[in-house]
């Protein structure tokens, strides 16, 4: 199975290859990662498989491999199960890979839940019911190591304070500094009578989960003074080559909450909204990369005019790419958001809907080799679990679209 990325850059639609598939038993597939492994051309498409669309309901881990051709086609491999990354009793949910450049290996994150435990228990109860592990492998995801939970060693007594927790979902990234992060969030108890939690006292803050010795050892950093759950983080280089961490994270707000991190995810200062990025009533994950500045941008005239701004990045020699259903009322309609000066403004521009009809969460990837990007998106016709889907896309791809909408709306 195949498929050969749209080139067109004039509106017609990027073509979608369903990678899983609701089956007619009902078993469900959700929450998409995707990572590239650029020395073997490699992709790596993760999701949970579940016996129904349910959360409590997921069951095991799946992945897809495709092999990026020549000719911008991908092949792929059958899907398969990820029998060791479980622990007995437990289901295992929101996959997170980040692959570590120096020692070749990738590491899978994911969360372990207690039976069918559901997230509302555990912040009704205050009583935590979710692990933190990983699986590894040194062969690019040919075999996998057997799970390790770092749930007393990187946790600790701070769990006591947490109803629960999770990772991701959506891929990690090793920053310049070869430091790995893990995007991350949990509920906190802010207090508690008789053991339980207060009603309306559970608020949920995003924060990292770093290694700064290429992934021997984890720590967790300190949580966003802002409401916000789940959470991509990915890193700006300025032009004197500091890296900045940035955090993308899901709010039940009606906006996005970002904040950026100046040591490298252990802290993240002054969360703000970000106006231009909606959210649904409930909020809905999204994905975010970074990638080089392009030297040069095709039309660069007409859309500095169209937009009104100048196109190259005065302060940064990264610009960032985000995902995310585009309408405010329900989780619909995919779309690509670019933001040229992520430093000192949110600054993001709609390029392109990617997907009209129901849309959920999604993951991104930046093809270095071949300068475009790639993604996982739950879609469909009548509801947004009915599949995922992979599509790769050029920035000129959405960025030429987007400017011919806006010229004919204003």
């Amino acid at each position: 199975m195949g498929n050969t990325p749209s080139k067109s850059s004039s509106g017609e639609e990027l073509v979608k290859t369903t990678l899983f598939e609701k089956e007619p038993n009902g078993i469900t597939y959700r929450i998409p990662a995707l990572i590239y492994l650029r020395h073997h051309h490699t992709f790596l498409a993760f999701a949970e498989k579940r016996s129904s669309s349910l959360d409590q309901d997921a069951k095991i881990l799946v992945m897809r491999r495709g092999t990026l051709k020549d000719d911008g086609s991908v092949q792929w491999s059958s899907s398969q199960e990820l029998s060791t990354a479980c622990l007995p009793n437990h289901r295992t949910m929101n996959p997170c890979p980040v692959y570590e450049k120096n020692n070749k290996i990738l590491f899978l994150f994911f969360i372990c839940i207690w039976g069918e435990t559901t997230e509302r228990r555990q912040i009704i109860t205050g009583k935590n019911k979710t692990r933190l592990c990983y699986v590894s492998s040194s062969d690019d995801g040919q075999t996998w190591s057997q799970a390790k939970d770092l749930t007393e060693s990187v946790i600790g007594e701070t769990i006591h304070k947490w109803a629960t927790f999770a990772v991701g979902p959506g891929h990690g990234v090793q920053l310049e500094n070869g430091r790995l992060i893990i995007p991350a969030y949990a509920y906190y108890v802010r207090y508690r009578c008789c053991s339980f939690p207060i009603p309306y006292t559970v608020d949920p803050h995003s924060l990292s989960v770093y290694s700064e010795d290429f992934g021997q050892t984890w720590h967790i950093g300190k949580m966003l003074q802002k409401n916000s759950s789940e959470c991509a983080m990915a890193e700006i280089i300025d032009h004197e080559g500091r890296g900045h961490l940035y955090c993308n994270a899901r709010h039940n707000g009606g906006h996005r909450c970002e904040a950026l991190s100046e040591n490298s995810g252990v802290f993240f200062d002054k969360p703000h909204m970000a106006p231009e990025l909606v959210e649904p009533p409930r909020g809905c994950q999204g994905s975010v990369v970074g990638f080089p500045a392009p030297e040069f941008v095709p039309n660069e005239d007409a859309e500095s005019k169209a937009c009104g701004t100048s196109l190259l990045s005065p302060d940064t020699q990264t610009w960032l790419l985000f995902m995310h259903p585009t309408n405010k009322s329900s989780r619909r309609d995919m779309g690509v958001y670019l933001n040229r000066s992520p430093l000192h403004s949110s600054g993001w521009d709609k390029l392109r809907i990617i997907h009209s009809g129901p849309s959920g969460y999604s993951d991104l990837a930046y093809i270095e080799d071949k300068d475009q990007f790639s993604c996982l998106i739950e879609c469909g016709k009548g509801r947004e679990l009915e599949q995922i889907a992979f599509m790769s896309f050029t920035l000129n791809d959405v960025r030429q679209t987007g400017i011919k909408k806006e010229k004919k709306t204003r």
